[in-house]
């Protein structure tokens, strides 16, 4: 590494700008990366959110229940954040990015200079185009103020109905039912969660939420909306059935903010096509975070990672690169999702082709399922297992052959092997 410092050396001139565009929890640490690895140029980070970088994780779980306030989500103290000697530009939006003069246009008419310029726009919440979705109070969790907004909905007496069953949907859900809110799950899927985890572990969410109260309605389709005689909502199905509820909750999903950089004429495909050293298709632009979609070596294909640790971990990684130092990104997928109490944790990507072996009892409420090829283990899943799953990592890490029947015996110290 100690090679590379040059490179940082020469980008580090007084003169030398590195432009973020998102303060959230990438644009934070590529920021506070910049610093820490020696950028004493001017560093301008451009976030169309009114708060400081801040984790998103705590907005659907203790902001949302009223545990924890806002400002805790911070990614630094105030002190901190003000040591970085930022050009901090809070609640501007960026109109365009002019390549060839190498400056990004505001809205209000500001032209900002970059040497370098990182996107970590993120994603927005996906909306729904139904009839009278202009009709009724559809909540989204993305935002502060999108929790803030919603937290009044969740309290005994209430009705809430969440169309989504994917993990924002079944969080939201969770804090409803232990805010006291009646809680139905409408997922037009047959399982839970069915784009990211196996059968087995979507009957384990559905048992879950059903021992808390939450009705889910699985294979059920929303055909519209409506305002009640009573001035509740009314979610109307396809089947011609209605839930009439006090709150309705959008969580079907997140569209990336690739918008900038396709007008730009970058490479995009759901997202701002980079390489592993976070380079977009022009060399003084990286991205990184929800809006950046990498070839993952550990799915053997394009993808975003929408998760805490990735928008951490290529964060600091694209701040590295715009220094010339040497990166080569390649993140084994990690994701987690707290419900309940309940804590599951996802490394690698299980495939169906995939042997699985199950070590623990699934109705102990703690198991993992492991998923190998050629006695390789490849990814694992599991809930309340959080120490097993840490030793799978490094098993999948290492790419070291193993024994199913050891892996699969909860007697077998997951050290051993």
């Amino acid at each position: 590494m100690n090679a590379e410092r040059p490179a940082v050396e020469a980008v580090a001139c007084p003169s030398a700008t590195i432009v973020i565009v998102g303060a959230g929890q990438a644009g934070g640490w590529a920021a506070q990366t910049l610093r820490k690895e020696g950028f004493t140029g001017r560093v301008v980070l451009i976030g169309d959110e009114a708060h400081p970088p801040h984790e998103r994780p705590p907005l659907s779980k203790a902001v949302l229940s009223g545990q924890a306030l806002p400002e805790s989500t911070q990614l630094m103290k105030p002190e901190a954040f003000t040591a970085l000697a930022l050009d901090w530009m809070p609640g501007a939006q960026v109109s365009r990015i002019d390549r060839a003069g190498k400056k990004v246009m505001l809205t209000d008419g500001t032209a900002v200079a970059y040497d370098k310029l990182i996107l970590c726009t993120g994603g927005r919440a996906r909306r729904i185009s139904l009839p009278g979705a202009d009709e009724v109070g559809l909540y989204t969790l993305r935002t502060i103020e999108d929790a803030l907004a919603l937290a009044p909905a969740f309290s005994p007496g209430r009705s809430v109905v969440v169309v989504g069953g994917g993990w924002i949907g079944l969080e939201v859900a969770a804090t409803a039912r232990l805010r006291g809110a009646e809680v139905v799950v409408v997922e037009a899927q047959a399982r839970l969660c069915e784009r990211t985890v196996p059968a087995e572990i979507s009957e384990h969410l559905l048992a879950l939420h059903h021992a808390q109260g939450t009705r889910i309605m699985l294979g059920a389709s929303v055909s519209g909306f409506a305002k009640g005689a009573d001035g509740r909502s009314v979610v109307h199905l396809a089947d011609g059935s209605a839930l009439p509820c006090d709150a309705i909750v959008l969580g079907i999903g997140l569209v990336p903010n690739d918008e900038l950089a396709r007008e730009a004429g970058l490479a995009c495909d759901g997202g701002v096509l980079v390489d592993a050293r976070c380079h977009t298709s022009d060399p003084d632009i990286l991205a990184a975070g929800d809006v950046a979609v990498i070839t993952n070596a550990w799915a053997g294909r394009r993808m975003r990672l929408e998760s805490w640790q990735n928008a951490q971990e290529q964060g600091m990684a694209a701040a590295r690169s715009a220094l010339g130092l040497a990166v080569d990104y390649q993140p084994l997928p990690w994701f987690w999702s707290d419900q309940y109490g309940m804590n599951l944790q996802i490394y690698g990507v299980p495939m169906p082709t995939h042997r699985v072996v199950r070590r623990g009892d699934p109705a102990s409420g703690s198991f993992v399922l492991f998923y190998l090829a050629d006695d390789v283990v490849q990814a694992a899943i599991g809930p309340n297992a959080a120490r097993d799953l840490r030793f799978a990592r490094r098993l999948i890490e290492q790419r070291k052959p193993v024994d199913a029947e050891r892996l699969a015996d909860p007697n077998t110290p997951m050290s051993k092997l």
